[in-house]
């Protein structure tokens, strides 16, 4: 068969089989009176062979061992181009990620996409003076898109440089809710408690709505971030995990703040003193909770809590019932 007709039957062109020649990994199985190439289907075979690992990400040479090496095995040949094409494709998606980021801040010179590239390669500097620096930058104009400022503070672990980046997302407008929502659903937690964190810092129904949800993590610190961020929004559906923070002491000075805060309801104050009344006279619950309970008791108005002060102010533990006549004797005062 001559070289025509085996690049029309392989779909490989008459130059790259003449390449593949010049290298040796094709070689004719002769030629005809006239002096052309004739291949046989053993040639034919051959180089859909060296198509088929040509496709695999080989190279020319690696497929030249391939063939012909008889003691070559191609485990270890795979596993590199595993480990390639891992590589790849995390390139790719850094850059997709990067013009993606340039694309979702509208730059309207070219000066300005330059300005944003600057932003997002120092937002994953290993300087953490650099990360901060870029998330700070947004206040001078062109402003970091949600996205990249989302992705960088949902993975930062130095305090100052997280602030930064929430302060920068609480500004960012549109679109940081929902990508901090999706951050709720990761399997980390340290990841959802940051998501939490800056949505405490977002205005809005919609960081409330993930407020609410995060309420039910199944994580105590994520439950206990999210409450306090809700309790300060007036939520009363907070109301449940910041007793049991004052129980587990937990932020409890922080989660009875909230409670005051929230008990400024009439309604919502008779929520919270029931609530904390059922969770004293529970036998499980340990004298130096009972203690903090009590204190949280007295920063909350109204005739029900007064009533459980007093009768609390007669309890078997010396320490909770001294609290409790000292806390009402405030009440009297005020």
């Amino acid at each position: 068969m001559l070289i025509g007709e085996v690049a029309r039957r392989s779909g490989v062109s008459a130059r790259m089989l003449r390449h593949y020649e010049s290298l040796g990994l094709v070689r004719p199985s002769g030629r005809t009176g006239s002096g052309y190439r004739e291949f046989s289907e053993d040639d034919i075979r051959r180089i859909f062979h060296i198509e088929g690992l040509r496709s695999l990400g080989l190279s020319l040479r690696e497929i030249g061992r391939a063939l012909d090496d008889s003691g070559f095995t191609p485990s270890a040949l795979v596993g590199d181009l595993v480990r390639r094409t891992r590589e790849r494709i995390a390139a790719e998606t850094e850059l997709l990620t990067r013009l993606r980021g340039i694309d979702a801040a509208g730059p309207a010179r070219w000066e300005d996409a330059l300005h944003v590239v600057a932003l997002l390669q120092a937002l994953g500097s290993k300087s953490p003076g650099a990360r901060q620096r870029a998330a700070l930058s947004t206040a001078d104009g062109l402003p970091l898109p949600a996205e990249a400022l989302v992705e960088a503070a949902l993975s930062e672990t130095e305090p100052n440089v997280a602030g930064a980046l929430r302060w920068a997302l609480a500004r960012s407008g549109e679109g940081g809710p929902a990508l901090l929502g999706e951050g709720l659903r990761s399997p980390v937690a340290a990841v959802r408690e940051r998501a939490v964190r800056c949505l405490a810092e977002m205005p809005g129904d919609e960081a409330t709505t993930y407020l609410r949800q995060a309420l039910a993590d199944p994580d105590i610190a994520v439950r206990a971030c999210a409450a306090l961020a809700l309790g300060a929004r007036g939520v009363d559906g907070a109301i449940p995990t910041l007793v049991e923070m004052i129980v587990a002491g937990r932020n409890d000075t922080d989660a009875a703040d909230a409670l005051r805060v929230l008990a400024s309801d009439a309604v919502a104050a008779d929520q919270i003193a029931a609530r904390l009344v059922d969770r004293l006279a529970l036998g499980s619950t340990g004298a130096p909770a009972r203690g903090r309970l009590t204190q949280a008791l007295g920063s909350v108005p109204g005739a029900r809590a007064a009533r459980a002060l007093a009768d609390l102010s007669r309890d078997e533990d010396r320490a909770v019932a001294f609290t409790a006549e000292y806390l009402l004797r405030l009440r009297d005062v005020s």
